[in-house]
């Protein structure tokens, strides 16, 4: 009781001094929010809606079902959890935060996962997408597109990892009974399909309906978790508590000989991996090795943003919070330390060119220029397409209402 007590005083005083903040800085916390928002409608929404459109047809169409069960004889030993899992991972590494999340969330109220599967599923397939690593990151920041080679690595290595570990979470639940070995069945997989097809009762033009307007709504509650943090972010950084905990986090990085220049990006980075990310290739005290294995661990720990934003879709499931906090700890030493072990025999010796990470260099190669390309496509059509859907959605959502 005393506990609940406390907590409540807590919250109600953080809340009040973040209204006051915004009062005090009023011109700060409008730049920050624009921001946010900038972020969120020029590359989050419009990168993000058609993978959650398409994955929600996948999954009524019984597209899911059948990946499922062909991949059910490499998920389940390796990960513990069904084969409609490879496809909640692919998807996740593919489109980044909170992808793997929300369809967790969704194949879990479908009952195709238990509830302790669907917390090891979501642990190790949230991740960010190679978009923002080689694009925005590796390319934006850093004006080094060689760098995104070994973020990437690390980062869905890393994920792999977490993984490899979460497989034995919940085993005193379930039980350690040995499983019966599957081997792959297109027939069985096809029959699956088959099923799932013939129990849905919608018809087409309601599924794709239900798709827009439930991918829309997750993308907007999205939005509004970006702005938000985006804006604490910034108010901390002015009350002097960024400054306060990097004190604390200096202490650390001091015995692992990383520069004290690290501090407040990493601790921005906690809460918004955008601004951490930038920040932290600003940091020329610090050297790129020093400055890459900081964001790995940013990206892999997904700012306290993202995890709001999986916390929120969680909370319409029995699925707990806890685990998937846990992980992306994991993750982001997991990654960090993968970036050590790979920069020497990796990077130092086939991608290094002894241009340093403030200069922009000559020659792009292909395959990071296309993701430069893609990230200045968004940025420049992002804002349309976001309009265009956003009108779409009022005019189901508002047919939806009448109907009913």
């Amino acid at each position: 009781m005393v506990l609940s007590k406390i907590k409540t005083l807590i919250l109600a005083a953080a809340i009040t001094i973040m209204a006051i903040s915004m009062i005090v800085y009023p011109e700060e916390s409008f730049e920050a929010s624009i921001r946010g928002l900038n972020m969120w409608w020029e590359i989050v929404f419009p990168s993000l809606l058609p993978f959650f459109i398409i994955s929600e047809m996948l999954i009524g169409f019984g597209v899911v079902k059948f990946i499922g069960v062909l991949l059910e004889p490499f998920m389940r030993p390796l990960f513990k959890v069904p084969g409609v899992g490879g496809f909640v991972w692919a998807m996740g590494m593919a489109t980044g935060f909170p992808s793997g999340a929300n369809l967790t969330a969704r194949l879990r109220k479908e009952g195709q996962l238990t509830r302790i599967e669907a917390e090891r599923l979501v642990c190790f397939t949230n991740s960010s997408n190679p978009l923002f690593i080689f694009g925005a990151v590796s390319v934006g920041f850093f004006y080094n597109p060689n760098l995104g080679v070994i973020l990437a690595l690390s980062h869905y290595l890393g994920n792999f990892t977490v993984g490899l570990f979460m497989r034995f979470y919940g085993r005193e639940q379930t039980g350690s009974k040995p499983e019966r070995k599957k081997k792959p069945s297109i027939r069985a997989a096809f029959s699956s399909l088959h099923q799932t097809r013939i129990k849905e009762e919608r018809p087409i033009g309601k599924i794709l309906g239900d798709a827009v307007v439930s991918s829309i709504q997750t993308l907007l509650m999205i939005g509004g978790f970006i702005i938000l943090f985006s804006v604490i972010n910034k108010l901390l950084f002015f009350l002097h508590i960024t400054s306060f905990i990097s004190i604390f986090i200096n202490g650390f990085f001091h015995m692992i000989d990383f520069p004290e220049a690290l501090g407040i990006p990493f601790i921005s980075g906690l809460f918004e991996i955008t601004l951490g990310s930038k920040m932290t290739s600003q940091a020329e005290a610090a050297n790129l090795m020093q400055q890459a294995m900081t964001v790995s661990f940013i990206l892999g720990f997904s700012g306290f943003s993202v995890q709001a934003q999986v916390a929120s879709i969680l909370a319409n499931t029995d699925i707990r919070f806890k685990p998937f906090f846990a992980a992306r700890i994991l993750h982001g030493f997991s990654a960090a330390c993968l970036t050590f072990l790979m920069w020497k025999p990796l990077f130092e010796r086939f991608y290094s060119t002894g241009i340093p990470s403030y200069s922009t260099p000559v020659f792009l190669h292909s395959e990071s220029r296309l993701w430069k390309d893609a990230l200045e496509f968004f940025i420049h059509f992002g804002p349309m397409i976001t309009i265009g859907a956003l009108v779409l959605y009022i005019i189901l959502y508002t047919r939806k209402i009448f109907i009913h």
